[in-house]
């Protein structure tokens, strides 16, 4: 066949496929999910809410009906569950969702079960479906984490970690959301391809990895969870029973963030689910400007201790270098392997509200760190400060709980300080040590070590260029 011709034709035929696949699925007879909201512990008064949004969502989108596994009035009716979910009656569906389930259910046959959603069905939870067999491993290694313990309900903006799935695809750079918010336990991001996420402690605002919604290959099958949905506000743009504390927007948003997340499991719309690597390195640009990772975003690798007897309150958590720490409590500087003479490091790092930590330049040259957002007059032991040494020219600091950006240069005794990209110290001399340095050997090189005995504190992006 002339070439010409067979492009034209390739060119005519594949848009033409593509048409008929996406007719043919328009086409296709919806699948069928069982819901399942029975508890064996606390119930949840948005079980109601929830039934009828997950109904209303298959309904309008034409995916897939509904039948459903109450458990009877009170949600303790063992006879209900061990007959909807057997394996017979299980052979008639695509998928369950968990909507809010809690307790030791009574399913007949819980390896069964793990294994018909191997086999390529879809399982969907919401909420306290992670507060659901504490007692069976194997259920909360499938979901992929296992509820902890919650504080009182929060507004939280929760971090968009994969724009383009189809469960948060609608739902911008983040979620601001009021509900109850679950911290975790079990929970191995390494596991799991994340959705949504916060890099602080909810109430208290400590940093570290608190998930809120991911999703997961599970053999041949699909596992969506968010943690979202303890609240009739959160389910329902028109619940009008209670005092909203969610804008209908924000309702409207969470159904299409459910209705995607089953919509992904049930294999009717495209999305990733493979785990995402925390690995950091440095962009193209800086490493053709030389720059090199500090810290590898993964583990404490070319890290150490200062004092190998110290608390080891450092962890690696979701690409931060964490240093967790209580009110009141100590942990251990953590020094690099390497030594360094002249460069520019960069970095960011975020503080909870009172914390104090620092960044020592060849172990002997503290920038400060500390929380004092709201401070208007700039001192020796400001944020950014050359501590006990030289103030900040003006005062650049974020609030707590924010990322805070520095580039810090220094070559021979000068030192130069940008934060959150405004010059604060401008080649300053400093022959000594500011306070708490390694040694006193100023011309020497020396690590970058931080500071981890006075507070909470993260760090992520760290990477250094050598300079003569």
């Amino acid at each position: 066949m002339n070439l010409s011709i067979l492009g034209r034709l390739t060119r005519t035929l594949i848009p033409a496929v593509a048409a008929a696949a996406i007719l043919a699925t328009a086409n296709a007879a919806p699948k069928r999910l069982l819901v399942v909201t029975a508890t064996k512990g606390f119930r949840h008064s948005s079980i109601p809410t929830a039934e009828k949004i997950i109904a209303l969502l298959g309904e309008q989108s034409g995916s897939y009906t509904v039948d459903y596994c109450r458990g009877g009035p009170d949600g303790k009716d063992d006879a209900e569950v061990r007959e909807k979910m057997s394996p017979d009656n299980l052979a008639k569906y695509d998928g369950v969702v968990f909507a809010n389930t809690t307790g030791d259910l009574a399913i007949p046959d819980k390896e069964f079960f793990l294994n018909w959603i191997k086999s390529g069905k879809a399982f969907i939870g919401m909420h306290s479906c992670s507060d659901t067999y504490h007692g069976y491993p194997p259920y909360m290694k499938m979901l992929g984490a296992e509820f902890l313990t919650h504080h009182a309900q929060v507004a939280v903006d929760a971090i968009n970690q994969d724009p383009h799935h189809p469960a948060t695809a609608q739902l911008g750079p983040d979620f601001k959301v009021f509900d109850e918010i679950y911290l975790m336990k079990n929970f191995d991001r390494s596991q799991v391809h994340g959705l949504l996420t916060l890099d602080k402690h909810p109430n208290d605002g400590y940093p570290g990895d608190f998930p809120i919604a991911w999703c997961k290959e599970y053999g041949k099958g699909r596992v969506f969870y968010t943690s979202l949905g303890h609240r009739e506000d959160v389910w329902d743009a028109d619940w009008k029973a209670g005092k909203r504390m969610n804008s209908p927007e924000v309702s409207k948003a969470y159904q299409q963030h459910i209705l995607g997340g089953i919509q992904w499991a049930l294999g009717l719309k495209p999305g990733d689910g493979t785990p995402q690597s925390t690995a950091y390195k440095v962009s193209a640009e800086e490493a053709a400007a030389g720059f090199k990772p500090l810290f590898n975003g993964t583990d404490l690798t070319g890290w150490h201790y200062r004092n190998p007897d110290g608390r080891k309150s450092w962890s690696t958590q979701d690409g931060m270098l964490v240093n967790t720490l209580g009110k009141d409590e100590h942990g251990t500087d953590l020094v690099t392997d390497a030594k360094f003479m002249n460069f520019t490091a960069r970095y960011e790092y975020m503080v909870p509200k009172g914390a104090n930590s620092g960044f020592y330049l060849r172990g002997r040259h503290e920038i400060q760190i500390l929380d004092d957002g709201n401070a208007t007059q700039p001192s020796i032991s400001s944020n950014g400060s050359l501590y006990n040494h030289t103030a900040p020219s003006v005062m650049a600091s974020k609030k707590a709980g924010e990322w805070q950006t520095v580039e810090a240069t220094i070559v021979g005794d000068k030192i130069t300080v940008i934060l959150n990209g405004k010059k604060i110290i401008d080649n300053v001399t400093c022959d000594k040590g500011t306070g708490g340095q390694l040694d006193n050997n100023v011309k020497d090189p020396g690590p970058i070590f931080v500071q981890g005995d006075h507070g909470a504190v993260a760090f992520r992006d760290m990477r250094i260029k050598m300079l003569p």
